[in-house]
């Protein structure tokens, strides 16, 4: 009875060693360090692939993204670090535009296992970290990345989850210009294949183009420029002024005798001068007390004439209520005016159209008449800010696409 008591004793002690040695709890503990790295190496690729696809306009879809709860968002801030619409109005950007991606909140015992994976697997990221208490904290030496207030509201984050977020610049719309289909042009040694004037033509190699008066050619901006080593030494009360594309020295200082009420004023068109009404002895009817004039479209180099205001012969200046600055905009009542449309022959016809020649699309902005429509500023077009006649050739004038005698485009 003793010897079978003893012998029990011994097979339940080598039992229990065997169960509770330390090579087995070693063993048991790196399987669940493993799993557990494993688990939050699957949430920090999940939310990459997320925000990586938020970047390049695609659509992530797996199982990961519910699981963990990942949510990715476009989130714009204005200059006082508020929310505000992630496009680009009147030409004016957000001040800052971020895209943000965040899990939901994982268990505070993996926060060690969670930066151990970032610092290993996503060392260059910067931005990508666990959220606490405002602030990002990243994996490495990298410090903490501290975030802004609203986004902490529209994200609605909790300490504990895994965020990701990366600023960007919102991208200005491209502009798709078709050119005609023609006729494939075999040119002779010496020339090179060029689209002109609507069509392929082919021109000598380094050719010069003839301005005329006192202009020169820009190879850079690809126009007639004033050519200042032409500009006269006019006498001490005069002014050089470039007139029809010729320097002419004009005085400034008018000998016209005008009534009261009234000023003088040069006509750079006849260079006469005329008597005008004065605006300072006007009863200004404006809601706003003082203007901001518009920018003054040129090319560079040039030397331009500033009247009153920056507008052309066929322009008009447009004031805004709310913000008292002032604009040009094409005016058509001047188009039979010869010095807005000084060309001799008729524009009309299913193969002409008149046309502005709109600087930039900035400009093109403030002009109620082409919004929503695309402004064509390539080298068939001028940019003369004047009206222009597009003549199509053999073709015709796309009634759909033109919008006259603003906007002309051929088919």
């Amino acid at each position: 009875m003793n010897i079978f008591m003893v012998i029990l004793v011994a097979v339940f002690m080598v039992g229990f060693f065997m169960i509770s040695s330390p090579s087995q709890r070693v063993t048991e503990q790196e399987t669940e360090y493993a799993i557990n790295q494993s688990d939050m190496r699957t949430i920090a690729q999940c939310a990459s692939a997320k925000h990586n696809a938020q970047i390049k306009g695609t659509d992530f879809r797996d199982v990961c993204v519910e699981q963990n709860n990942i949510d990715s968002r476009f989130i714009c801030l204005n200059a006082s670090m508020r929310v505000t619409s992630c496009e680009i109005l009147r030409n004016r950007r957000p001040e800052y535009s971020y895209i943000v991606t965040a899990t939901g909140a994982i268990p505070d015992d993996s926060y060690n296992d969670m930066l151990e994976i970032l610092e290993k697997y996503f060392p260059d990221a910067g931005t990508f970290g666990i959220f606490m208490d405002g602030k990002i904290m990243v994996g490495g030496l990298s410090g903490a990345r501290i975030v802004p207030d609203a986004i902490i509201d529209e994200m609605e984050l909790k300490n504990g989850q895994l965020v990701y977020f990366t600023q960007y610049e919102i991208p200005d719309e491209e502009t798709v210009f078709t050119a005609p289909v023609q006729t494939d042009v075999v040119c002779p040694i010496g020339t090179i294949k060029t689209y002109r004037f609507g069509r392929w033509q082919c021109v000598g190699y380094n050719t010069k183009t003839d301005c005329g008066g006192d202009m020169i050619w820009d190879s850079e901006l690809l126009t007639c420029v004033a050519d200042e080593t032409k500009k006269p030494l006019c006498a001490e009360q005069q002014t050089a002024v470039l007139v029809d594309s010729v320097w002419e020295c004009v005085n400034p200082f008018p000998e016209k005798v005008c009534p009261a009420g009234m000023i003088a004023r040069l006509n750079y068109t006849t260079l006469e001068w005329e008597c005008v009404v004065d605006p300072n002895e006007t009863t200004a009817t404006k809601k706003c007390e003082t203007v901001t004039q518009g920018v003054i479209f040129g090319p560079v180099g040039t030397t331009a004439r500033v009247p009153s205001t920056s507008c052309t012969d066929c322009e008009k200046m447009i004031i805004n209520p709310d913000t008292c600055a002032t604009a040009c905009v094409p005016d058509p009542s001047k188009i039979n005016d010869p010095a807005c449309y000084s060309a001799s022959e008729s524009c009309s016809g299913a193969s002409r159209g008149f046309y502005f020649g709109f600087p930039t699309y900035s400009y093109a902005a403030n002009v109620e008449a082409v919004a929503g429509h695309t402004i064509p500023l390539d080298a068939m077009h001028s940019q003369n800010r004047m009206f222009n006649c597009l003549d199509c050739g053999d073709g015709e004038i796309d009634s759909e696409k033109s919008v006259p005698p603003y906007i002309s485009v051929c088919k």
